[in-house]
């Protein structure tokens, strides 16, 4: 075997460290994200506006991310140091919402606390969200071969996002009820623990434990960002500054258009599924339909995390068979199908194995947007084009959802629960209608090399596919 193939102590000692920092960047999120969806509504925030606001605090993350970290921290900061500084802030910020939780049922509460807990999650999200680009930084800049590398090393971080929902195994167990129950052996009283979980006010005094672990990793991360390799700032080049305006400029193709406006409607339809599913998984005393016991629902949700680490795996061989059109087609409809089971087959098991769906949710589309616009953007404006796609994904798509279903959790409120049929009918119908928009109007050209530059007149297009 070659030597260059076999890593060295050094870069075997790197990849761990880098494989760190991922898993703890997104152990962070993993965290509180999910079952956040249903422990802050419950808080009795409005579905109007505030609930929006505090979900929509991670999405303005998003923005900021967009040019703040790719104009200015990347050329003024070395990373590590900035993801340290990044990370205590962030940390300490989501900290505070562990102690903010006002009475749901005393509206003055209510809204005395919105505003503080708006801007604690305002801020985490300001500092968090520009990390993940961050923490890329630091592995492509300091991995050898990065095309071989980034993958082993990045799939830490998902591997992170699922590890986070496990310690809520155990800390949503109803003990008092454990202790009561007689038991014989370990296996007996295991199965009792498992089956065994909180719910109503015991169970919400628990789950804002979500953010003192989403802290805890924070500072985690914060002291571990010092013993990084040093990455140093980028000096910015002349075509910085119109980077941006290049990449907007190709939305003038057709086929870019849709795929812009597809993206937005998926990442939309993407972000409902979180807003929905931890509560509607949950027990029909917390306001579900599935009756999974509390402590399950992460994990159960997390499957799907797990299939997009085996789909990713397969994503090259799919991509070489369908096609851009038809691989993007399948992960939008893989949404349609998931809450198509949600709204007229909301039984346990169904329930349950739909979650992975997931993993062709997003590797056959969001993966796929990626790697496209990595392949039919000019090297020049790649970087800006993939930024102003994550708006779509990270900050505009969830951030009209979370508006659009808040007030369909007004529309629809049945007592303490949601009519369940008829909001994932709305999610559903929107990834049907992404899915024809690819169908009929997404033709790229068959290479790269057929593309016409963008200021050539439309009529000198070569033939698409």
């Amino acid at each position: 075997m070659s030597a260059e193939l076999v890593p060295s102590t050094r870069e075997r000692s790197l990849r761990f460290q880098l494989s760190v920092m991922m898993f703890l960047q997104f152990f962070i999120w993993g965290a509180w994200f999910e079952l956040g969806f249903d422990y802050i509504p419950k808080l009795g925030f409005n579905g109007d506006w505030q609930q929006p606001l505090i979900f929509g605090a991670f999405n303005v993350g998003a923005l900021v991310a967009l040019f703040f970290s790719t104009q200015f921290a990347d050329r003024k900061f070395a990373a590590e140091k900035f993801l340290a500084f990044s990370h205590l802030v962030g940390g300490t910020s989501i900290l505070g919402l562990f102690f903010i939780r006002p009475n749901p049922a005393n509206a003055d509460e209510v809204n005395a606390a919105f505003w503080p807990f708006f801007g604690l999650m305002l801020i985490h999200s300001i500092f968090y969200v520009p990390t993940i680009s961050i923490t890329n930084s630091i592995a492509f800049a300091n991995l050898r071969n990065p095309a071989r590398d980034f993958g082993p090393v990045r799939v830490w971080g998902t591997i992170g996002w699922i590890a986070a929902s496990w310690p809520f195994i155990f800390l949503l167990v109803d003990w008092d009820a454990v202790a009561k129950t007689q038991t014989s052996g370990a296996v007996n009283w295991l199965e009792t623990v498992l089956g065994t979980s909180l719910v109503g006010e015991p169970a919400m005094a628990m789950k804002r434990y979500i953010f003192l672990l989403a802290a805890v990793a924070s500072f985690l991360l914060a002291a571990y960002s010092l013993r990084l390799p040093h990455t140093p700032p980028k000096p910015a080049t002349g075509q910085d500054a119109i980077a941006w305006l290049k990449a907007l400029r190709y939305l003038k193709k057709p086929f870019i258009a849709v795929l812009f406006i597809v993206t937005f409607i998926d990442a939309a339809v993407h972000q409902s599924f979180f807003f929905w599913t931890f509560t509607f998984l949950g027990p029909k005393a917390d306001g579900g339909a599935v009756d999974i016991n509390a402590n399950w629902v992460a994990p159960v949700m997390k499957i799907g995390q797990i299939a997009e680490i085996l789909t990713m795996l397969v994503l090259g061989y799919v991509l070489k068979s369908l096609g851009w059109r038809f691989t993007m087609i399948v992960g939008v409809l893989g949404h349609a199908a998931r809450f198509a089971v949600f709204a007229y087959y909301p039984e346990p098991w169904a329930a349950i194995t739909v979650n992975a769906l997931h993993g062709i949710c997003y590797a056959f589309f969001f993966a796929t947007v990626y790697i496209f616009v990595d392949e039919y953007f000019p090297k020049d404006v790649r970087a800006s084009a993939q930024g102003l796609f994550n708006v779509l994904i990270l900050g505009v798509g969830p951030f009209v959802a979370n508006f659009l279903c808040g007030r369909l959790k007004e529309a629809y409120a049945v007592g303490q629960s949601v009519d369940y049929q008829a909001v994932f009918q709305f999610s559903m119908g929107a990834a049907l209608v992404a899915a024809l928009l690819l169908l009929l109007l997404f033709h790229p050209p068959k290479s790269v090399s057929q593309q016409p530059e963008i200021d050539q007149p439309e009529e000198q297009a070569p033939p698409v596919a």
